[in-house]
């Protein structure tokens, strides 16, 4: 079950999950299109969705770009392992990738790779770029990366 904002857990009932599965798809038809969708009146819908925000469910509504058709068509992951598991050097680092925005992704992870990185960019040579700014700010043990040659999958929805 879904966590609220504040850390419990929300409960959701299939109105709920109707909700949720259409406004993964389409975020942008009017209420009155999305209640008839789901099977609900409007002001129903309405109040799901206020309360889906307001329980941290919905943390925002945003357009998914093509990052091909606007010239960012590679995507790089970066393994990093860091020999530094302190506080401060966990702070900088946050820091960094926040500041990054080439950054999509940033994962802590269990296992030999502490780190796994998503980078779009829009060439080889602009990823060399990326990467010696990246390495340049902070003290990382090892660093390993690749090219993703072909998308097999991608979603953005949730299986609800």
């Amino acid at each position: 079950m879904p966590e609220s904002t504040d850390g419990t857990t929300v409960t959701l009932d299939d109105l709920d999950r109707k909700i949720l599965r259409e406004l993964q798809v389409d975020a942008t038809p009017s209420l009155e299109r999305l209640a008839k969708k789901v099977g609900g009146s409007k002001t129903a819908v309405w109040n799901r969705i206020h309360r889906l925000e307001q329980e941290g469910v919905i943390i925002r509504r945003a357009a998914i770009i093509d990052p091909a058709r606007v010239g960012l068509a590679e995507t790089f992951y970066i393994s990093i392992r860091t020999n530094q598991h302190n506080a401060q050097w966990l702070k900088s680092f946050s820091e960094i990738i926040h500041e990054m925005p080439e950054i999509m992704e940033a994962h802590r992870l269990a296992g030999e790779t502490d780190y796994l990185l998503k980078v779009q960019v829009a060439s080889t040579r602009e990823f060399d770029t990326f990467y010696k700014r990246l390495v340049a700010r902070i003290d990382l043990y090892n660093v390993t990366s690749n090219l993703s040659m072909e998308v097999l999958k991608s979603e953005t929805a949730l299986p609800l």
